[in-house]
C-alpha cells in the first residue's frame, strides 16, 4: 500500500477508514465502559491512567507517565493556583513517531478527571457501572469525556487496521485537572509536548468551539459573632452576611453580562457570564449563631479578559457590600483562589486544520460542521493561547454531563471516531505500518 501526502487522502480510502472505525466499534465501546468504572474522581485519577497507560503501552507507542510538578508550572501566566496534593494527578502520554516524517504534527488531547456523583440515590443507577440503553450509553465522565479520550485511541487503531499509520508525530494526551484548574494540560506543554493542530474530543454535540469563556474559581470565607441563640439578637450570623455577598456577587454577574455586546461571539448569548455558588459550610450547632461560613463559587470571564482585573473587581464587588454592611464593614471577608484562574479564548475562523476538519466532519456525517460559542471551560485555551496552537474542539453529542445520569449518544461516538481517524490522515498523511 503506497503512502499518502497530508490532503492525499481520497474518497475510497475515506471510506475504507470510516469501515475501519465501524468493524472495531464494539471492542471500542467495551473499552470505553472499562475505563468508566474507573472512579477518576480528584484525586482519585491514578487507577485509570495506569489503565490507559498499560493500553497504548500495548500498541507500541512510546510512553511518558508523571505527576504534575507544581514547580514547574506555577510561574506560567497560565498556571491555576491549586490548593490539594498532586501525587496521584498523574498524566500520561503516548507518543507514536512515524518512519518518515514528511506530514504535520497532531495532539489528540483528552482528560481522565470526572465531576463527584452528587447523592448516590440520585441516579437511576451507579454512577461507576456503564449501561446501554437505546443509543444511550449512561455513566459519569462517559459523555465528560472517557468517550472522546477513547475516540482518539481508537481512530489511530483504525488506520493501523489497514496497515497505515500517520506520517507525522501524533501525542495521544490523557491529562488531569481539567474539571477544576486545567494544570494538567498546562504541564504537558511545559514538559514539551507541542504540535502543529490539536484536536480534544469534548462533549460538543457534533460542533467546534468557536470561543469560551475564562473561569475563576474562588472561596469567600465570612466570620460571624457567636451567642446562644436565646440571645441571637447581640451575635453576627456569618451563613447570613455570607448571602447579602452572593447576592453582590449576583449584581455583578448580571453587570458583566450586560457586557456582552462588547465581546465577539458573546453578543446573542442571553448569559454568557454565571457566577455559579457551588458550595457553601457554615456553622457549628443549630443553637449557636453561626461564627463562621465559606462560600465557593465559579465565575465566568470574557475572552481577553486578564483573571487578575477580574480578581479585583470581585474583590472590589465585595468590598463595597461589606462598607454599607453594619456587621461586616468590621469583619470584612476574606477571599481565596482555589481553583481555575484561566482566561478564554477565541478560536479564529479558517485555519488549515479547521478546514480539513470540516473536510473530515462531512465525510463521516454527511453534513456541513458547525461551530459555536461555549461559556464553559476548556484545555483549548493552552493550545490557543500559550502555543499560537489550533485546537479543535469537537465531540460528541451528550445530555446531563455534571449532573445525573449523564449519558451520550454511541452513535455519535463512533461518527467523531471517524472524523478524528480521517482529519490525522490528511492533517498527518499516512505511510505504511513500520
Amino acid at each position: 500500500m503506497r503512502a499518502y501526502a497530508p490532503g492525499e487522502i481520497d474518497a475510497g480510502l475515506s471510506q475504507e477508514i470510516l469501515a475501519a472505525v465501524s468493524d472495531k466499534f464494539d471492542s471500542q465501546l467495551e473499552f470505553t465502559m472499562d475505563l468508566m468504572r474507573h472512579a477518576s474522581l480528584r484525586g482519585q485519577e491514578a487507577g485509570a491512567q495506569a489503565s490507559l497507560y498499560a493500553a497504548l503501552q500495548a500498541r507500541g507507542y512510546a510512553m511518558d507517565r508523571w505527576s504534575i510538578d507544581i514547580d514547574a508550572i506555577q510561574d506560567h501566566p497560565g498556571f491555576s493556583p491549586v490548593k490539594v496534593d498532586y501525587t496521584n494527578a498523574l498524566n500520561v502520554v503516548a507518543s507514536h513517531r512515524p518512519r518518515s516524517n514528511q506530514g504535520r504534527s497532531l495532539i489528540l488531547n483528552g482528560h481522565i478527571d470526572v465531576v463527584p456523583t452528587g447523592p448516590l440515590e440520585m441516579w437511576t443507577q451507579p454512577p461507576f457501572e456503564p449501561r446501554i440503553e437505546a443509543d444511550w450509553l449512561y455513566g459519569r465522565g462517559g459523555g465528560d469525556m472517557k468517550a472522546g479520550l477513547c475516540a482518539n485511541i481508537f481512530a489511530l487503531d483504525a488506520l493501523r487496521d489497514l496497515g497505515l499509520q500517520p506520517a507525522a508525530e501524533v501525542y495521544i494526551q490523557s491529562v488531569t485537572e481539567e474539571e477544576c484548574t486545567g494544570n494538567g494540560a498546562l504541564s504537558a506543554l511545559v514538559r514539551g509536548y507541542q504540535a502543529d493542530a490539536a484536536i480534544i474530543p469534548e462533549p460538543e454535540d457534533e460542533m467546534l468551539v468557536r470561543a469560551n469563556v475564562g473561569v475563576i474559581w474562588f472561596r469567600v470565607h465570612v466570620r460571624g459573632r457567636p451567642f446562644h441563640v436565646r440571645e441571637a439578637a447581640r451575635g453576627a450570623n456569618a451563613i447570613e452576611a455570607a448571602y447579602r455577598l452572593i447576592e453582590a456577587l449576583k449584581e455583578l454577574e448580571a453587570s458583566w453580562n450586560a457586557q456582552r455586546s462588547e465581546h465577539r461571539y458573546f453578543e446573542d448569548l442571553e448569559q454568557p457570564i454565571n457566577f455559579n455558588v457551588g458550595k457553601i459550610a457554615g456553622g457549628d450547632w443549630a443553637s449557636s449563631v453561626p461564627a463562621w461560613c465559606s462560600v465557593d463559587v465559579r465565575a465566568a470571564i470574557y475572552p481577553g479578559v486578564d483573571p487578575r482585573e477580574a480578581a479585583r473587581d470581585i474583590e472590589a464587588c465585595l468590598s463595597a457590600k461589606s462598607r454599607d454592611d453594619p456587621f461586616l464593614s468590621d469583619n470584612p471577608p476574606e477571599v481565596e483562589y482555589n481553583g481555575f484562574f484561566a482566561q478564554g479564548y477565541v478560536l479564529e475562523e479558517g485555519s488549515d486544520a479547521e478546514q480539513v476538519l470540516a473536510r473530515a466532519h462531512a465525510a463521516s456525517f454527511g453534513s456541513t460542521l458547525e461551530s459555536f460559542v461555549t461559556p464553559g471551560y476548556l484545555d483549548g485555551r493552552v493550545f490557543v493561547l500559550y502555543d499560537d496552537c489550533p485546537c479543535l474542539v469537537y465531540g460528541p453529542l451528550s445530555r446531563d454531563i455534571h449532573a445525573f445520569d449523564e449519558r451520550v449518544s454511541i452513535a455519535s461516538v463512533k461518527r467523531i471516531t471517524g472524523t478524528i481517524a480521517l482529519f490525522a490522515a490528511n492533517w498527518c498523511g499516512l505511510e505504511t505500518l513500520a
